[in-house]
Formats: structure tokens, C-alpha cells, sequence
């Protein structure tokens, strides 16, 4: 996978790990998802959001801007719109047997539908992956109530709800939306919206899963704002997260500290924050930040 990507979603090649070695049971812990909101609505009137400015970055670009580069390495435009694409079409096979609707897909389904994504024009993947994106969330605002309440997907060691589910295609596609966006916008940002129900996933699942153990354990308080987070940071053999609201601040007594808007966290917890794509109101030692980006390197 080119570097960059989400490298977290059902549309995405396997690229998550369980946490093992030391001090992974935390890290097992912090897999339960915990969510702002636990209306999978809310989550999918998001994603619908996210949709819309995709297709609003997409519609002045032309022929030759999506044959551009986007933020991913090796990525043009069109090619993170195949992604998409293909990231839609991969949650149409897999919805059926979350509902209990149909037997599961597994992994081997999903190398044909690259393929074929791959092979198109361009042209064709963008035009394409919004289509197929168009038509995932249609399938999505269609579900009843009943059925988002059925719905069950083990995901690398984690049984989702219909949250968990669609948490996985807006961590995706918001992300990529960005890597589009800011091809023609240095200062674009990850939508507000989706930083607001996204950031709980930075503690919960991509730092013990994606986060980089470090032979120089690393620890680090990290506070953020827009929304208010408050987390202390350990690399070591596992990466952990932990939650320091309440009484729980003295834990971090020592640490060194790094204050930044909760989404330049969300983008360094997917390889997005380099130094170009650093805001200039995060507050930490450069050293500091440098060791960050080594723990979340991208994938």
C-alpha cells in the first residue's frame, strides 16, 4: 500500500496489527470502542457530509487535475478516488453478512475488486468512485432501525456495531477527502464534523494498533482542543493512550507536554502531520513532534 493511506477500513489492504509484547493487555483494553455518539445516523449524515465535499474537490479538477498528485506517495487523485471507490463497493459485499443477511465475505473477495478498480481510466475511477460511494451511502440512509441495530462485523479482533462499522469508512474517507483537498489547499483541513466523532478513535484503536513501539520509551502528555482531549502518550514495546480527564491528570506527572488541535492529532495518528502540514498553533518541542511522527509514521 502506498504510503499515506488509511490503511483502516473495509475498502483498505490488511494492514492492522493486533498490539502484542509488554504492556499490550492496555492496549487490548483500549480496542473497546467508546464513542461520542452512539447514533450510527449521526455517523452516517457525517459520512454523507464527507461525501459531498469529496465530490465538491473532485467536480473543478478535469482531466489533467486528477492525473495530479495527491497527499498520498505514489497516489494520483484518481487513483484515491478508485480507492474510494473500491472501498464502496467492498462494504456493499461485507453489509449482508453484518446483518445477518448472507454469509460472511472474507479477504479473498476483496484483491478481484482492486483489480478491476485499478484497471479503469483515470477518468473512470473518479467518475466511478463516486458513484459507488453515492450508492454505498444510499444503501446506508436506507437501513431501518432494526437493522442498524443488528448489525455485527468482527474486524481484527473487534466485534462492531453498526458505529464501529461506518466508524471505519469515515476514518477513510475523511482522510483521503483530505489528501484530495490539500493537493490545492496547503492549509485544508480534515472536516470539522468528522474530527469531532473521529478523535476517540486516536486512544481507542489506532494508537495501540497502528502506533510504532519505540526501543526509547516516549512519554508524552498531549492535550487537545476543538474538541478538549487530555491523553498521555507511552511508547515503549506497546503504544497506549490513556484518558487523563477527571483526577486522572497526576498519572502524567513529569511528561513533557504538546498542545495541538484534536485534528492535526488525527492526522498524525495517520502519517499526515509533516512539518509542511504542521499548523502553527501546535505548541511542543520540535524534538518531541519529530518523535511523534516516528510513532505514527503512516501506513
Amino acid at each position: 500500500m502506498p504510503a499515506g493511506t488509511t490503511g483502516i477500513g473495509p475498502g483498505i489492504r490488511p494492514g492492522i496489527r493486533p498490539a502484542s509484547g509488554p504492556g499490550a493487555e492496555a492496549a487490548r483494553r483500549a480496542w473497546q470502542p467508546v464513542y461520542m455518539s452512539s447514533d450510527p445516523r449521526h455517523w452516517i449524515a457525517t459520512l454523507r457530509n464527507s461525501h459531498e465535499r469529496l465530490a465538491s474537490l473532485a467536480a473543478p479538477l478535469g482531466t489533467g487535475g486528477v492525473r495530479g498528485p495527491s497527499y498520498c506517495s505514489d497516489w494520483t487523485i484518481a487513483q484515491v478516488m478508485s480507492h474510494i471507490g473500491s472501498g464502496a463497493e467492498i462494504s456493499l459485499l461485507i453489509l449482508p453478512g453484518a446483518l445477518g443477511e448472507g454469509e460472511p465475505v472474507g479477504q479473498d473477495a476483496f484483491p478481484p475488486v482492486w483489480d478491476t478498480w485499478n484497471a479503469k481510466s483515470p477518468d473512470a475511477q473518479v467518475a466511478d468512485g463516486l458513484a459507488a460511494d453515492e450508492k454505498h451511502l444510499q444503501r446506508l440512509e436506507q437501513l431501518t432501525d432494526d437493522e442498524l441495530a443488528k448489525v455485527r462485523l468482527p474486524f481484527f479482533g473487534m466485534d462492531l456495531d453498526a458505529v464501529g462499522m461506518i466508524r471505519l469508512r469515515l476514518g477513510e474517507h475523511a482522510l483521503h477527502t483530505w489528501d484530495v483537498a490539500v493537493s490545492a489547499d496547503p492549509a485544508a483541513v480534515v472536516s470539522p464534523d468528522a474530527v469531532t466523532l473521529l478523535i476517540d478513535n486516536v486512544p481507542q484503536v489506532l494508537a495501540p494498533r497502528l502506533g510504532k513501539p519505540q526501543e526509547e520509551p516516549l512519554r508524552l502528555r498531549i492535550r487537545t482542543t476543538g474538541p478538549d482531549r487530555d491523553y498521555l502518550l507511552v511508547a515503549a514495546d506497546a503504544v497506549t493512550m490513556t484518558d487523563l480527564s477527571g483526577d486522572a491528570g497526576a498519572a502524567a506527572q513529569g511528561a513533557r507536554e504538546v498542545s495541538l488541535p484534536a485534528e492535526a492529532l488525527l492526522r498524525l495518528a495517520y502519517g499526515r502531520l509533516d512539518p509542511a502540514h504542521t499548523p502553527a498553533d501546535v505548541q511542543a518541542d520540535p524534538a518531541d513532534l519529530d518523535r511523534l511522527r516516528a510513532v505514527f509514521p503512516g501506513f
